[in-house]
């Protein structure tokens, strides 16, 4: 019996804000911004481009460019984007790393 395996799509799971939330901020925190961007794809994915485009004001073919893999959207954009996925981005202090400081004579 051959296994049979199905493309994850993480759409299906993001059915809340606070899932959303979670996603989006893990996203964030990597290194490399098309994951976040691709995280944002599949949010509004989830949520319907169709709405989305509706509440940005944005088209539904530009936001599929938007957060196509490879682009470069403007900050505006995400930013309409996040607001219409009642999210939006927080900028907290980063813990102080210990360092250790030679005493100088």
């Amino acid at each position: 019996m051959a296994l049979k395996l199905t493309e994850f799509d993480a759409s299906k799971y993001l059915d809340n804000e606070a899932v959303i939330a979670e996603y989006l901020t893990a996203a964030l925190e990597h290194d490399d911004p098309e994951v976040f961007l691709a995280a944002v794809g599949e949010v509004a994915k989830a949520r319907g481009m169709a709405s989305i485009s509706k509440a940005t004001g944005l088209g539904r073919e530009s936001l599929y460019k938007a957060l196509a893999p490879g682009a470069k959207p403007r900050h505006d954009t995400i930013m309409r984007v996040l607001r219409s996925l009642g999210v939006s981005i927080a900028i907290h202090p980063q813990a102080r790393r210990r360092t250790s400081r030679k005493a100088t004579a």
